[in-house]
């Protein structure tokens, strides 16, 4: 079996698409030239990806918590008291007045 024409890419007059014109292929989708789009560039040597990295870091980061503070603050304040009590209680419980008071019962 032969490919046909439009299997090739040459399109070959082929009428496909909605307008029964063939697109072309990869990279050549036909169509007219496109005018009026300019486009800039800056060497590799010259541009320099990281400038500004540890000024934008540092403020940005400030400001990203500060806007979050009311969200993360009050857990964080109640789970160091929570923690702190539970410490206190550890240590009384296993101390010499906390065995003491506990000795009759048994966990």
């Amino acid at each position: 079996m032969r490919p046909t024409q439009t299997m090739l890419g040459g399109g070959g007059g082929a009428p496909i698409g909605k307008y029964n014109h063939y697109l072309g292929g990869w990279g050549n989708f036909g169509g007219l030239k496109q005018r009026g789009i300019i486009s800039y560039g800056i060497s590799p040597n010259r541009q320099n990806p990281l400038a500004g990295t540890a000024h934008d870091a540092v403020f940005n980061t400030f400001r990203r918590v500060s806007s979050q503070f009311l969200y993360w603050a009050p857990s964080l304040v109640a789970g160091y008291y929570i923690m702190n009590w539970a410490v206190e209680r550890n240590h009384y419980l296993n101390s010499k007045a906390g065995r003491a008071e506990f000795a009759g019962q048994e966990e």
